[in-house]
């Protein structure tokens, strides 16, 4: 898997079994979960019987678990107020023979945003926190910069529909951090998003909001979260192998960290050291104890955590992408509503580098489960969510197939354009239209045609569901897809314009000026002077390609990008003008993209940078001025310094919607 792919991934684990990697791009992932595990005869009664239950998750995750080459996990089952199961699998770690039993700790990483909306509606509760007034009040003089006219509310911070430019700001991990203290408060106010949509018009998962949800926790409170978390939630709840903070203790029973490969992997640490969007450590008979006071309305042992009237609202819908397509409750998700079998299910998952978490509540079935495996794939709980909704609560109706509508070319044009991706800047899409349909393309993706079921709804071949939605002033501004990767936020239609006065309208370079500019990768000199024929520094080019490669928003992955964007070159001089064979290395070390047919180079070339050309080249990024002749020979102009017309070609083609090989 290239960089990319791999990090595009990485980010998925923050949004569906899911805080910060999967070992496998979304295509081949897909395809993994279609792989049928142990068949495991159905009951129609739900789990009830305790060995019953052992049985089922004793054939369905050694499967999982062989499937996925996953060292350990641990698994609980309650069900009508009771554990019916809490039993590890495998090895805490393998190298030490340590099995996994109930009592090992894992990160849960996001699963912690629960407890943040838990602890945000303890507080609504007291009537010390008003759920849709400003979140400015509860923020001890932090301002957000907002120019939408809309205030930003504790309820948009919980259902993921704040509106931040930057929702992954606050994701900083490192085993350096391990064992340093970064206070929330300090973190905040020295890093802060802008809201740059109106708060509650879209889904976009977000970090950054449950950090910030968690510091209102701190402020209306008085004390730290991890204290209001210990006094609040965990004590009461008798969760005594809890906490925010990985104590020495914990830290002896906390299972070892795995990669892809099955290789031990360090822990990484956190900026800020609490983080109430993804930070709690926990145990599988601890996890339990806190799904019964779900599952019994807000109270546990006789005693109220919550108000009934908080709980439903965590366990009810608030934001649909279609009636049909819940996404989000306060703090829970509905990611693959296809695999809830026509049951209300709400769920949540969590991955930190080495760890995967998943919980899934049926509220009116009065059942829930949690799971944690010792590596971060989110596949492992997903297929057992699947085998055990399968199993315990089968589909008992088919889902009745949609009727299409053609849609015309004059409707058409409200959809056409180009769309970016509102969480990660590097998932762009390109609305067409052809024939009484739409045409989705999204690079890796490939081409989808799309049917109409109605005018916001659509289908592509796969049975993916596509929706539109319309901004205030009543256009289509915005899509959402279910399919990997997509399903990590709305995608915002971005308003793709010719400002340069220097740029002529026949200009071959014109369609790639313009994309990168609205996509605010690459700018112009002025706002209406490009300077196309200008050349550029290689400190310039850097900070460009870093934007187009769209992972500049993440702060875990800008370092490790700006190393790799530089291998190989002998002599990277930030202030010195940029060659076109430096460019072609620099874009291949980010996309890393495989070489397709042969090509020869002719005219001059440096031997550091002929196999970055020839790949480059063999699937069609180039610049229009340069031509592959019929022999697949081309002269690169290795040496020659780069115009910006021609860097937005390149860009442009090597990171945008474009599938490879690209044709010309």
């Amino acid at each position: 898997m290239n960089k990319k792919t791999r990090t595009i991934a990485v980010l998925l684990l923050s949004a569906m079994a899911t805080t910060a990697c999967i070992p496998a791009s979304s295509s081949t992932a897909s395809a993994t979960m279609a792989t049928p595990i142990a068949s495991v005869s159905s009951s129609l009664e739900g789990p009830r019987d305790a060995k019953e239950v052992e049985a089922f998750a004793d054939s369905v995750i050694t499967d999982v678990m062989k499937k996925y080459n996953t060292v350990g996990t641990n698994f609980a089952v309650v069900a009508d107020g009771k554990v019916l199961l809490s039993k590890g699998y495998g090895y805490a770690d393998k190298e030490k023979k340590i099995p996994v039993d109930k009592d090992t700790v894992f990160q849960i990483g996001s699963v912690t945003k629960t407890f943040t909306a838990l602890a945000a509606m303890q507080l609504v509760d007291k009537g010390k926190i008003d759920l849709r007034g400003d979140i400015q009040k509860y923020l001890g003089g932090v301002k957000i910069p907002n120019k939408t006219g809309k205030n930003l509310t504790m309820y948009d911070l919980l259902t993921y529909s704040t509106g931040f430019d930057s929702p992954d700001i606050a994701s900083y991990y490192s085993p350096e951090y391990v064992n340093k203290n970064f206070q929330i408060k300090d973190f905040v106010r020295s890093h802060m998003s802008a809201v740059v949509r109106p708060p509650g018009e879209i889904y976009t998962y977000d970090n950054f909001g449950f950090l910030l949800a968690g510091y209102a926790v701190e402020n209306v409170s008085g004390m730290p979260y991890s204290k209001y978390m210990e006094k609040n939630i965990f004590k009461p709840l008798g969760m005594t192998s809890t906490n925010v903070r990985i104590t020495p203790e914990l830290l002896g029973r906390m299972s070892a960290h795995y990669g892809p490969k099955g290789e031990k992997i360090p822990m990484d640490g956190t900026i800020p050291t609490e983080k109430p969007e993804g930070g709690i450590v926990s145990t599988a008979d601890d996890m339990a104890k806190y799904l019964l006071m779900h599952l019994n309305k807000g109270k546990y042992d006789g005693k109220e955590i919550v108000s009934q009237k908080s709980i439903e609202q965590m366990q009810t819908y608030q934001l649909f992408a279609d009636k049909t397509i819940p996404i989000t409750t306060i703090g829970f998700e509905g990611y693959f509503h296809e695999k809830m079998n026509g049951q209300h299910v709400v769920l949540k998952g969590g991955n930190v580098t080495g760890h995967s978490s998943l919980i899934v509540i049926l509220p009116e079935k009065n059942t829930a489960l949690y799971m944690s495996n010792n590596d971060d794939n989110p596949y492992v709980s997903i297929d057992v969510y699947e085998a055990f909704m399968n199993h315990y609560y089968p589909r008992k109706t088919e889902v009745p197939k949609p009727t299409y509508s053609a849609i015309s070319e004059q409707q058409a044009k409200a959809y056409v354009g180009l769309y970016k991706n509102t969480r990660i800047d590097a998932m762009r899409t390109k609305v067409s239209y052809s024939n009484g349909n739409l045409v989705l393309e999204a690079g890796a993706a490939g081409k989808q045609m799309l049917k109409m079921i109605h005018p916001l709804l659509f289908e592509d071949e796969s049975g993916t569901k596509i929706t539109f939605k319309k901004n205030a002033a009543g256009h289509i501004a915005y899509m959402y897809s279910t399919r990997l990767p997509d399903l990590v936020a709305f995608s915002e239609k971005i308003n793709v314009d010719s400002p340069f006065s220097d740029v002529p309208a026949n200009s071959k370079y014109k369609s790639y000026i313009n994309n990168l500019n609205a996509l605010k990768v690459m700018i112009g000199k002025s706002s209406h002077i490009f300077d196309p024929k200008g050349t550029m520094t290689q400190g310039e080019f850097s900070e460009v390609l870093l934007r187009a490669h769209g992972m500049h928003k993440q702060p875990y992955m800008i370092e490790p990008n700006k190393k790799q964007m530089k291998a190989g070159l002998p002599n990277y001089q930030p202030n010195s003008p940029i060659t076109r064979q430096m460019v072609a290395v620099m874009i291949q070390n980010l996309k890393q993209v495989e070489p397709r047919t042969k090509v020869k180079l002719s005219g001059k070339t440096d031997a550091w940078a002929v196999e970055a050309i020839k790949a480059l080249v063999s699937q069609g990024i180039i610049d229009p001025d340069t031509k592959v002749k019929s022999d697949g020979s081309v002269n690169f102009r290795s040496k020659e310094l780069l115009k910006r017309q021609e860097a937005s070609a390149l860009l442009d083609q090597a990171f945008n919607y474009y599938i490879l090989p690209i044709s010309h």
